[in-house]
């Protein structure tokens, strides 16, 4: 595709040229284009699979420049948002996407996405998928489009620590959007030290943006806050005895505070699928002599953040959304603090507590030193629209460069239906898929367990977790547990994260995902 094309400002930068005299495009202050053109329309399509994909994809793609034409498509993998969590996930777009939270979009499977694309294709694709499927299609389009659209991927909500595998599998996009100043330097340093080029660009996350603190309102037309909402994730915590602990306090908080509704809040209902699969739900550890009090819900996080006194979790995305409305909210450290845990980034941030606080009723604030460099940062400062622009300006000119996989050696064909295979489960009903699966499977279970063996011979060292903290040493300046200590605070934690340290990512077996 060729042609002149414009865009207005994105966040401050400036748009792009037209291509100069050697054809590239270049970078000026607006872009410009013969007296007799009008403006190009872009045209970007984003595709979801997953719930948290399906709800970043949908809302990154809504803080699009108002002049874009945009579109959203499901793909087809083993653990495809139902339509439900799909209504919950589209709720709040734009007009371009509203209808979306109606009638949201049914899966299509890879093939039949990729070749939509092929036969029209877009200036730019969302791929907000789940690892392995992005690698898949992120391959598909570059094998079979010849004029490909510039392709943007990503990784929803809290990416910090750096994820090596989340690098891996997007190492070909040609953006990889993140939503801090501190995730951008960390990923940059994985990225080189992995033999990547970095490709990072910096965007709000769209959940942190500041939202209405009105609250839901009575009969009478009074707001009415009354919830205290426990964020629940399906793999943190991952052992179900900590799990049920969590409950428990949840449990006393109900008791001690009938005044409040204590909400555990879902992602998923029974039957339905998550980005990580859950092994413990929290509905079934809920004791039958629980307070009438203790409720269990699902639906938008937005709407329980309407009528909510405080925020709770370990370390859901989510409490960015609570602290974007001025809600205040609690990252417990119970279990310690630690990369399996995602609750690193929290440190310093105010919002750090225990059980302990949690049923005494005693909430953290976030505090503004912490908050720039997390995710709190001014939009003037990002760049992820301009360097779309920029890059859908290469593609016009026929400049865009293809990115190097960091897989290094595919296999061939037979390789390449393995990968498919992983990434689809029983979605993939190829003969060499079956193939590939037979003769991979027994592989990949010998490598387990040799892995497993090797463990046991010689462990490896403890993942290093620092101490649990609450809002009450925050208050006395001191650090670690203050006062008495919180129900069934820390021991074993070490032990804990050594097991759960960096599991193999990958969607047919069920492990986190990427």
């Amino acid at each position: 595709m060729s042609g002149a094309h414009v865009s207005g400002p994105v966040d401050g930068a400036s748009a792009l040229d037209g291509p100069g005299d050697g054809g590239a495009p270049t970078l000026g202050l607006e872009a410009r284009l013969p007296s007799d053109a009008s403006p190009r329309v872009r045209r970007v399509v984003g595709l979801v699979d997953t719930d948290s994909f399906a709800k970043w994809g949908a809302h990154l793609l809504a803080t699009a420049p108002a002049d874009w034409d945009l579109e959203l498509r499901t793909v087809a993998t083993p653990r495809s948002a139902s339509p439900k969590q799909l209504r919950s996930a589209f709720r709040g777009l734009d007009r371009r996407l509203a209808h979306l939270h109606r009638e949201p979009p049914a899966p299509k499977d890879v093939d039949a996405v990729v070749e939509e694309l092929r036969q029209d294709p877009p200036d730019a694709v969302l791929v907000s998928l789940i690892g392995p499927v992005a690698e898949l299609v992120i391959d598909e389009v570059h094998r079979r489009i010849p004029d490909r659209p510039v392709l943007v991927s990503g990784l929803p909500g809290i990416s910090f620590p750096s994820k090596w595998k989340g690098i891996f599998f997007r190492a070909r996009a040609d953006l990889f959007v993140l939503h801090s100043h501190r995730e951008v330097r960390a990923y940059e340093e994985t990225a080189r030290e992995g033999g990547v080029e970095p490709h990072f660009a910096l965007a709000t996350l769209p959940f942190a943006r500041s939202a209405g603190k009105a609250g839901m309102t009575d009969g009478a037309g009074a707001s009415v806050r009354d919830s205290v909402v426990f964020a629940a994730q399906p793999s943190v915590p991952f052992e179900r005895a900590d799990r049920a602990l969590v409950v428990r306090w949840l449990v006393d908080t109900a008791r001690e505070h009938p005044e409040w509704r204590v909400v555990i809040k879902t992602r998923a209902a029974a039957g339905e699928h998550q980005t990580h699969r859950e092994e413990h739900p929290y509905p079934g550890l809920v004791p039958a002599d629980a307070p009438i009090n203790l409720v269990v819900e699902s639906g938008p996080m937005a709407e329980h953040l309407d009528r909510a006194v405080a925020l709770v979790t370990i370390s859901s995305t989510a409490v960015l959304e609570a602290a974007a409305r001025g809600v205040p909210a609690l990252t417990l450290t119970d279990f310690g603090i630690g990369r399996h845990l995602i609750n690193e980034v929290f440190v310093g941030s105010g919002l750090e507590g225990d059980a302990v606080d949690l049923v005494e009723g005693r909430f953290g604030v976030v505090r503004p030193e912490w908050m720039r460099d997390n995710y709190f940062h001014p939009a003037s400062e990002n760049d992820w629209q301009h360097r779309l622009v920029e890059l859908m300006g290469r593609r016009d000119a026929g400049t865009l460069v293809d990115r190097a996989p960091a897989r290094r050696s595919r296999g061939g064909v037979l390789r390449r239906a393995w990968e498919r295979k992983n990434a689809l489960g029983g979605a993939d009903r190829s003969p060499l898929g079956l193939l590939a699966l037979g003769i991979g499977a027994p592989i990949r279970g010998a490598k387990r367990l040799a892995r497993r063996v090797r463990a046991m011979a010689d462990p490896p060292a403890p993942v290093v977790v620092a101490a649990p903290t609450s809002q009450r040493a925050a208050a006395s300046g001191s650090s670690g547990l203050s006062g008495p200590s919180a129900p069934g605070a820390t021991a074993g934690v070490a032990a804990r994260s050594e097991r759960l340290g960096d599991r193999e990512q990958e969607l047919v077996a069920g492990r986190d995902a990427g």
